[in-house]
């Protein structure tokens, strides 16, 4: 008799859920779950609307730079400018590869886009009014919105951050394409700053291999002064024609590192925030915890009898 009482407490154990009684709890608390359901989508709707509309603007950019060996173009002149310290040979990662490393980097941000941008539309932006295209700012740790002064905590390394925040570069390693986003509450800096950051890009590199061709240029004019033997005056020659080439092609290409695919536009449709999506999310959160809550109380008010 006694293993026969054990068996039945095995099988019907005293805290085994009931799949009915948590329906019937449940349905006893559907005042709770319609109420907080309610409340939370409410909130979230509310939440959705005080969010600004954010704007992307997104150019889709093709490697222009000449990434090819000038010193494999010239055979052994190549390997005879290696000797007198010259390099002949074009960047092996390419303007390319560097740009998409530099272009993240806090020197550019300071010394390429902060001296040409506003800074207030980066820190202190409140909104964007549509109809005018007029911006309004609001005080914050960065900025006096009252005196229009930009407070001294805006430095090039915490205003770097904020930047970064809004900026977004990609590569397709399929075909080697750039995809350079920026994003703003308002659609016309979104463009114009995806502009600078390709502008920029290309008048760094630009000026940089500029200023390394004018070097070479002066340094082999020097050595073609100095040397009598017509066999080195030749190799110095052909050295100089490559440099004047390589000087020809940064001075006549505007777009040095980067061409455009496809250049930003004004967008006239918001990227984000999605509000449906923020609301739906908010009304399924409420529900949940609703029943949690609904569980709870049926569990502590069991647990009393």
């Amino acid at each position: 008799m006694k293993n026969n009482l054990d068996l039945n407490d095995f099988e019907h154990p005293e805290n085994e859920i009931d799949i009915k009684d948590l329906l019937k709890a449940l349905w006893d608390g559907k005042k709770i779950i319609i109420a907080l359901t309610t409340l939370f989508s409410i909130v979230a709707v509310l939440y959705s609307l005080s969010l600004p509309n954010i704007y992307t603007s997104t150019a889709l950019l093709s490697p222009a730079g000449q990434e090819t060996s000038a010193a494999g173009s010239m055979g052994g002149i190549g390997g005879l400018a290696n000797l007198a310290g010259i390099s002949l040979s074009a960047q092996s990662t390419g303007n390319s590869a560097k740009a998409l490393t530099k272009v993240k980097t806090l020197s550019f941000y300071k010394e390429n886009i902060l001296p040409n941008i506003f800074l207030p539309d980066l820190v202190a932006i409140e909104s964007w009014g549509s109809q005018n295209n007029t911006i309004s700012y609001a005080s914050n740790k960065f900025y006096d919105a009252e005196s229009k002064i930009i407070l001294k905590t805006a430095t090039p390394q915490t205003t770097y951050k904020q930047f970064m925040k809004i900026v977004t570069f990609s590569k397709d390693v399929n075909n080697g394409f750039i995809t350079i986003s920026v994003k703003h509450q308002s659609p016309y800096i979104a463009k114009e700053w995806t502009e600078l950051v390709v502008d920029q890009l290309n008048q760094f590199f630009r000026t940089q291999d500029k200023r390394q061709a004018e070097v070479s240029m002066s340094f082999l004019n020097a050595q073609i002064a100095q040397t009598s033997y017509t066999e080195i005056k030749n190799i110095i020659a052909e050295l100089l024609k490559q440099e004047i080439q390589q000087l020809t092609l940064i001075e006549a290409n505007d777009y040095y590192v980067f061409s455009y695919l496809d250049p930003p536009i004004v967008k006239e449709e918001k990227s984000e925030p999605t509000r449906s999506s923020i609301s739906i999310l908010g009304a399924v959160f409420g529900f949940m915890f609703s029943i949690l809550i609904v569980l709870f109380k049926n569990y502590i008010s069991v647990r009393k009898l």
